[in-house]
């Protein structure tokens, strides 16, 4: 059965698939698509069903045609009905793999989807998991859910592991064109897996086996965040010096060779790079092994909200002002510029933290109307206009995220004191007195 799947996907005859139409699997279903093959969408939302069936994008960085064009070629549809998981011929799973309360993996969604998958396998399939998570899972927690059916790994159905590489925003790189890792429980399921990714992929990477590839994943992952953490260390040092941490970076960066560029912020967001490294700390407690670089990374960036709100009470300080009752303005809610994202955004902690203190505060994104209900944070907030008469009416306000639409000139104008995290204020003309650095 194996075998023909392998002419199916050569033939692009194979249906392929995707379970989590978020961020990776819409994307990734586009990717097949565009590839020539027919594909599957699988996401419990309803409402993500609806929008897809009408298309519709809820993806807004990706473009107003982006689901228009997939779905009006008809090689795609979305479904919330699981049990058509055997009518794909490839099944990948792309679904969030948060933390829980305490910092420990929460691989439900993993887990619920390999339940449905092992709900109607049938011979001929191949899975591959693209979520992000500690080396191991393909293979101790995907891996056993489907061996409890009728079917037998190796003969029926094939298993591998291939991870998202996902820039939400990024114009350099597309889906297709990021080089895709893969590795397979065994050969044959590598064999397939890379056979698949090469009918829709630039470039396509193959590695030993899963495990190579999950901690593969995490390494990129767990390097950003440890050299992120390292600057913003520096940062606050280099505050404390009265030295601008940006002209810093950016002279280092004049080096050809041994340096790589790493900015600091207000914290770290995204689904990746906040959660991944503590997945790899967790399984190495499992084992019995410190991990001493991520921990303290994880130490640093999760305290840099409350470094930021710290600045912003000496900034209101050194105007006569209290935190109390201050209105304070957020510029920027998702977690990078020019998008919609707000997973993990520290923004949302600034909004917190300042409100714990008894400041009344706003935000303006350019690119989102309104907070919506997310698993630690339900803020109930709408965007508000952003205008000279409304900057000047505010007694801080907060550069969070340097959205490009941002009028930096006029921002430094007219809001009577700014806190700026992002280094968007270094090249405004004029007064600089009441622009603080966090």
């Amino acid at each position: 059965m194996l075998d023909q799947l392998a002419t199916k996907i050569e033939n692009k005859t194979a249906v392929i698939g995707t379970i989590g139409l978020g961020y990776v699997g819409l994307p990734l279903c586009a990717a097949f698509e565009k590839a020539g093959f027919q594909v599957l969408g699988f996401d419990v939302d309803p409402e993500k069903i609806r929008l897809l069936g009408a298309g519709q994008n809820y993806l807004k960085h990706l473009g107003a045609q982006f689901v228009a064009e997939i779905h009006e070629s008809g090689r795609f549809e979305a479904t919330n009905d699981f049990s058509r998981l055997a009518e794909a011929d490839a099944i990948l799973v792309c679904v969030p793999t948060p933390l829980g309360e305490h910092r420990e993996p929460d691989l439900s969604f993993v887990e619920s989807s390999a339940d449905y998958i092992a709900d109607t396998l049938r011979p001929g399939q191949l899975v591959v998991l693209e979520s992000t998570t500690y080396p191991g899972t393909t293979r101790m927690v995907v891996l056993p859910r489907l061996q409890a059916t009728a079917r037998e790994y190796g003969k029926d159905y094939a298993l591998a592991y291939s991870p998202e590489r996902e820039d939400p925003g990024r114009q350099n790189f597309t889906t297709q064109t990021i080089p895709k890792l893969v590795g397979g429980l065994d050969e044959e399921s590598g064999n397939l897996a890379e056979q698949l990714y090469r009918s829709a992929f630039t470039q396509v990477v193959r590695v030993r086996n899963s495990e190579v590839a999950e901690a593969a994943k995490l390494l990129e992952n767990i390097y950003r965040a440890v050299n992120i953490a390292m600057v913003n260390e520096m940062k606050i040092l280099l505050d404390a010096m009265g030295i601008d941490v940006w002209e810093v970076v950016d002279a280092a960066a004049t080096k050809p060779f041994g340096f790589q560029a790493f900015y600091p912020g207000p914290g770290l967001g995204g689904h990746c790079i906040p959660i991944d490294p503590f997945y790899l700390s967790w399984r190495a407690r499992e084992i019995g092994l410190p991990t001493r670089f991520i921990e303290l990374a994880g130490e640093i960036n999760h305290a840099m909200p409350r470094y930021v709100v710290q600045r912003t009470v000496l900034a209101l300080n050194s105007h006569r002002k209290a935190v109390q009752d201050s209105r304070i303005l957020i510029l920027g809610l998702a977690y990078k510029p020019d998008v919609d994202d707000v997973r993990e955004s520290p923004s949302l902690e600034l909004i917190v933290q300042l409100r714990e203190i008894g400041a009344k505060v706003d935000f303006h994104d350019p690119h989102i109307e309104a907070t919506h209900r997310m698993r630690h944070y339900d803020l109930k907030m709408k965007c508000v206009e952003l205008s000279p008469e409304a900057l000047a009416s505010y007694d801080c306000v907060v550069i969070a995220t340097h959205h490009s639409a941002y009028d930096w000139q006029e921002i430094a104008d007219h809001a009577g004191l700014v806190v700026d995290t992002r280094g968007a204020m270094r090249n405004v003309e004029g007064e600089r007195d009441h622009i603080w650095s966090a």
